[in-house]
């Protein structure tokens, strides 16, 4: 099978983007610069999530600006774990970063990640400072909790849309609308290793957040009894022996 062009790095960072037509010039521009120093041969990959406002055309602007950007549109607004899957699935290269559009977190702080790539599945980041509300902050934290008692993840800050995760194991992960907040947990099943490491968070500066209390809270909630049931009937083998080759 051949390669896309992502095959040529070895991160590739997968951003989701829903109508953040305001985000797109300053996102665009902090990937950019990162790229340039970023110590990995690191590419873009946008998800445009079926935005109707001009994100996609700022998006394609921005590929034709820089060579080491790419992207990927939906037809219709699938939601954010149909807009990671679709990143794991095609790319490449040996790693995949995902960080979200609205600037919150820092291409930079990939750098602080990126050190444990080959030692751990998964490499996520926590969170430090939070700039949301008391409100996001809170209903974070209760998710936070419901989910670490129904999954025994003991992830801290599942929600931190700064992670690094081996394209191998991203590709084997049984992904279903919701299960992105539970990415740590999907790694386990695979008897995978994470590791936690604090990230810088800032204020949104432009657009408008896509969570609200249903989404942040009786969503999540909802979805960890689908993770247990998954759970529970999860296939998981390992091969002992074989005489197929691989070419």
């Amino acid at each position: 099978m051949k390669m896309n062009q992502t095959g040529r790095y070895e991160l590739c960072i997968i951003v989701p983007v829903f109508n953040e037509e305001d985000n797109m010039v300053s996102l665009s521009r902090a990937l950019a610069a990162y790229i340039e120093h970023a110590s990995v041969a690191t590419c873009v990959m946008f998800i445009n999530d079926g935005s109707v406002d001009k994100s996609l055309e700022k998006i394609e602007a921005s590929c034709r600006e820089y060579p080491d950007m790419f992207f990927l549109g939906f037809a219709r607004n699938c939601g954010l774990s149909a807009a990671l899957k679709a990143g794991f699935d095609w790319a490449d290269s040996p790693f995949c970063g995902y960080i979200d559009a609205d600037l919150q977190t820092s291409p930079d702080d990939f750098e602080l990640l990126l050190p444990y790539r080959r030692e751990y599945e998964l490499i996520t980041g926590i969170r430090t400072g939070r700039k949301d509300s008391f409100a996001k902050r809170m209903s974070s934290k209760i998710a936070n909790s419901f989910r670490r008692m129904m999954t025994h993840d003991g992830i801290e800050d599942t929600g931190c849309p700064l992670k690094i995760i081996r394209t191998d194991t991203a590709k084997r992960m049984p992904f279903f609308k919701g299960m992105h907040r539970f990415m740590p947990a999907l790694v386990l099943l695979q008897e995978g290793k994470i590791r936690q490491i604090p990230v810088r968070h800032f204020e949104r500066t432009a657009g408008k957040s896509k969570f609200h209390l249903w989404n942040r809270l009786t969503g999540p909630f909802i979805d960890c009894f689908a993770y247990r049931w998954m759970k529970k009937r999860y296939i998981r083998y390992s091969i002992e022996t074989s005489n197929v080759e691989r070419v």
